[in-house]
């Protein structure tokens, strides 16, 4: 593949990406609002662009085959907050990849799109939206606009629905995980699958207690290989008794079900902090 674009490059998922996709093609071009990013890999540059500048990234897919968009505020916030980066940000990403010519939008998508559905349904990628914020409904609107961009324009699109990728820290995570290498490896079969039309598939790690079901996008050869289960006994014994009737704790959402409109669900999740690896 000739040349990649990442958005996103400077948060912590961005991070780990940098390297294994400078590896898949010619020329990565990384882009966040950071003023930089340190070290590059060999055959990647940096951009610093503005998602909400739709002439900044029609520049900047120029040439691209496609683009790897994982830049967002990554929380619940206000629907003001969220408007630019979230749900304008992506506007621009699908139409500057269409005005460019791009093959697939790679889009890190979010369990929060259905969020409010109960962890007990089991549900599979084609359940209806069902957004447990102003952040997972932009998460609705990004789907949905790469499923339009596919019917209409024929530009195809990955929505990866990432469920937790961090340290298992809280009892949700023993289910919910998605380890840093099963990402890696998710985001190169989105892009090396030879067809995709628009897809969704659920990010998770091969759990034993994995509340999502990935049976229909086998297609895209994603096959995780790590599993929560080793964490269980230890987070279960520090977490306690859990409260049945919290939302938190029976939804897919997790604490972002139960919070407020415009509130930080990350706030709740008792994530421990690991700083900006690979960066």
């Amino acid at each position: 593949m000739k040349k990649l674009v990442l958005t996103g490059a400077a948060g912590r998922l961005g991070s780990y990406l940098r390297e294994p996709l400078s590896r898949l093609c010619d020329e990565l071009v990384s882009t966040d609002l950071a003023e930089d990013l340190g070290k590059l890999y060999p055959g990647e540059s940096y951009v610093k662009a503005d998602l909400q500048d739709l002439d900044a990234m029609v520049a900047l897919l120029e040439g691209a085959d496609m683009v790897v968009h994982f830049g967002a505020v990554c929380d619940e916030a206000p629907f003001e907050t969220l408007l630019g980066p979230n749900f304008i940000g992506a506007y621009n990403i699908w139409e500057a990849a269409h005005r460019n010519g791009l093959r697939r939008v790679v889009y890190a998508s979010s369990i929060h799109a259905v969020g409010m559905h109960k962890k007990t349904d089991f549900i599979g990628i084609d359940a209806p939206h069902r957004p447990d914020t102003f952040y997972g409904l932009a998460k609705c609107f990004a789907e949905d606009l790469a499923s339009l961009y596919w019917d209409k324009r024929g530009l195809e699109s990955v929505c990866m629905r990432i469920l937790s990728c961090a340290q298992v820290s809280n009892p949700r995570a023993v289910g919910s995980w998605l380890s840093y290498d099963d990402l890696i490896h998710m985001v190169e079969r989105a892009i090396d699958t030879p067809i995709t039309g628009f897809s969704v598939v659920y990010g998770v790690s091969n759990n034993d207690r994995a509340p999502v079901d990935n049976s229909k996008a086998q297609h895209l050869g994603y096959r995780p290989k790590d599993n929560a289960e080793q964490f269980a006994k230890e987070i279960y014994a520090e977490a306690g008794p859990l409260d049945p009737q919290d939302p938190g704790n029976t939804h897919h959402g997790g604490p972002f079900a139960a919070v407020e409109l415009g509130n930080s669900g990350v706030a709740l999740l008792n994530l421990k902090e690991e700083g900006n690896a690979k960066s």
